[in-house]
């Protein structure tokens, strides 16, 4: 599993630029910021970000005072990381093995691991460790991609055939998407396995948000129209109105789950 994971951002994918590539990754970047302005302790406090890849939301919290560390077992996105401007502290390891002393941050960010843990157990074991590495009443902050993403965005980027809807049955099923799919085996959360995973690990006080709000599909079909940059405003509006609204928390490409340490 960790083999395909660095084989596809080494060799298939770049991870950086992916943020600015499309209406629902500009929605995901825009509320992920925005969320963590909210939840997170004021600056300077001390922040992990395990696997925050080339480290985009890690130079937004150093440049907003933060004393940030980025962990990614990818070592192209750590070095991607710590060559940027400004440079982050970064380096290579396992979200389920962290390289670091229990409750030494204020905030531990978990924005990508999940999705990669194919298994509940690994999921488990990270947000432990996530925990374990947050100072007794600091936040841990994981998201999770919706169960729902995938079908959605092939109806909105009119790419929905009877493959898709096929693989649609399965992920409904299993979580895991198709291991023919582009992208690296991932797991698909319901926003129910989500909450369940971070109680297990000890989490406590768990809020998930849903990042991109209902609208993003409308923003995606719309992104080649000459109301593109008005359709994504108002999906940013619906994005923030229907943040923790239980009822439409799926409907977002990514969930983001809030919770105590």
């Amino acid at each position: 599993m960790d083999q395909d994971v660095v084989a596809y951002y080494t060799d298939v994918y770049r991870e950086d630029g992916r943020l600015d590539r499309r209406p629902q990754a500009r929605l995901e970047r825009a509320r992920t910021v925005e969320l963590l302005r909210e939840v997170l302790p004021p600056a300077p406090a001390r922040v992990l970000d395990v696997g925050g890849g080339p480290g985009v939301y890690a130079r937004v919290l150093t440049a907003a005072g933060y004393r940030v560390r980025l962990v990614d077992l990818v070592p192209g996105h750590v070095a991607l990381a710590a060559g940027g401007d400004p440079p982050i502290d970064a380096v290579v390891g396992d979200a389920r093995a962290l390289p670091e002393p229990p409750d030494s941050y204020d905030a531990t960010l978990l924005l990508g691991p999940l999705y990669h843990l194919i298994r509940a157990e690994w999921r488990v074991t990270a947000l432990r460790e996530a925990a374990r590495v947050t100072r007794p009443g600091g936040r841990v902050v994981a998201a999770a991609i919706s169960r729902f993403a995938a079908p959605i965005d092939f109806v909105a980027t009119a790419r929905l055939t009877g493959t898709e809807v096929a693989q649609a049955h399965a992920l409904l099923t299993s979580g895991v998407n198709d291991p023919s799919s582009p992208f690296t085996p991932a797991y698909f959360h319901r926003v129910s396995d989500l909450i369940a995973e971070c109680e297990a690990a000890g989490l406590t006080d768990v809020v998930v948000h849903g990042v991109e709000g209902p609208a993003w599909p409308a923003a995606e079909a719309a992104v080649n129209g000459p109301l593109a940059d008005t359709i994504l405003a108002q999906a940013l509006d619906l994005a923030r109105v229907y943040s923790t609204e239980p009822a439409l928390l799926a409907s977002s490409a990514h969930l983001l789950a809030v919770c105590q340490a």
